[in-house]
């Protein structure tokens, strides 16, 4: 019997599964009003500039 884990559901990587984080990252994008099509690299520098900028507003 196969054991239904979180782990075994993002190794099959279903669909429905890539599907709805497409349209959780597209919305994340959104809030932050930048475009959807960004890369890992820019989004990261985009949230660290953002930390950055909060971490020296609070000083």
């Amino acid at each position: 019997m196969k054991k239904r884990t979180l782990t075994n559901l993002y190794n099959e990587r279903p669909t429905w599964l890539a599907d709805a984080h497409g349209t959780l990252d597209a919305a994340v994008a959104a809030a932050y009003g930048w475009p959807a099509d960004l890369g890992d690299d820019a989004v990261l520098e985009r949230l660290l500039a953002l930390n950055l900028a909060r971490a020296a507003a609070g000083s």
